[in-house]
């Protein structure tokens, strides 16, 4: 059994592409934050490794997925805006100039011990906006929970000089090339997932709390 530590939709519904059987949990694990000397791709991994390593002692033959991400520009983190006015200031600022994510992804096993990192680098740059553009945008799509106020999957597309990375998933927030290729090495190949694996599903703590109580 797979299990996504994460409670991000975003990560979840990239996941459902490789059509493998998988469980979603919240990992117990305190993030850490920017500053303390880490540079932004040893925290991401920090992260990425402290979400997976949070559930695998409760789920010991499970293999683990964990991710993080950053965006940052010259430096500056780019937070999630949370309001439409923030979010149009954020697409704003990032206009005309590359900016840049990091995206951390863990894939773990506790027994037998098995465990793999990647860190994926994003360059980006958003084009020349009319504050009409940016405002229409933001309207649409509701950014609003995204760092640097896009959504690359959807109509965010359009706001794009380049986007560059090995790996285009990471920049939505799981790297699934990567992904693939560790699931590989862990012996689970999504393309030959075997007899138990054979129809792709879901499953939330929702909804296996709904089922335990049935039983």
């Amino acid at each position: 059994m797979l299990i996504l530590a994460s409670s991000s939709p975003y990560r979840r519904a990239l996941l459902e592409r490789l059509g493998l059987p998988f469980r979603v949990l919240v990992p117990d694990f305190e993030e850490l934050r920017p500053g303390g000397g880490h540079t932004l791709e040893a925290l991401v991994r920090a992260n990425a490794l402290g979400k997976a390593r949070s559930l695998a002692p409760h789920h010991p033959h499970s293999l683990v997925i964990g991710s993080d991400q950053v965006a940052e520009r010259d430096g500056r983190i780019l937070t999630k805006p949370g309001s439409a006015e923030r979010a149009v200031a954020q697409l704003l600022s990032l206009c005309d100039a590359e900016h840049r994510l990091w995206t951390a992804l863990v894939l773990l096993r506790h027994d037998p011990p098995w465990e793999r990192c990647r860190v994926i680098a994003g360059r980006l740059r958003i084009r020349p906006l009319t504050r009409r553009e940016a405002e229409a945008y933001v309207a649409r799509e509701q950014p609003l929970d995204c760092a640097g106020a896009y959504k690359s999957e959807g109509l965010g597309i359009t706001l794009f000089d380049y986007l560059r990375s090995d790996d285009p998933t990471a920049i939505i927030g799981l790297p699934l090339v990567a992904l693939s290729a560790l699931l590989r090495e862990a012996g689970c190949d999504p393309l030959d997932p075997g007899p138990d694996d054979a129809k792709p599903q879901r499953l939330d703590d929702r909804r296996m709390r709904n089922e335990e109580e049935a039983e």
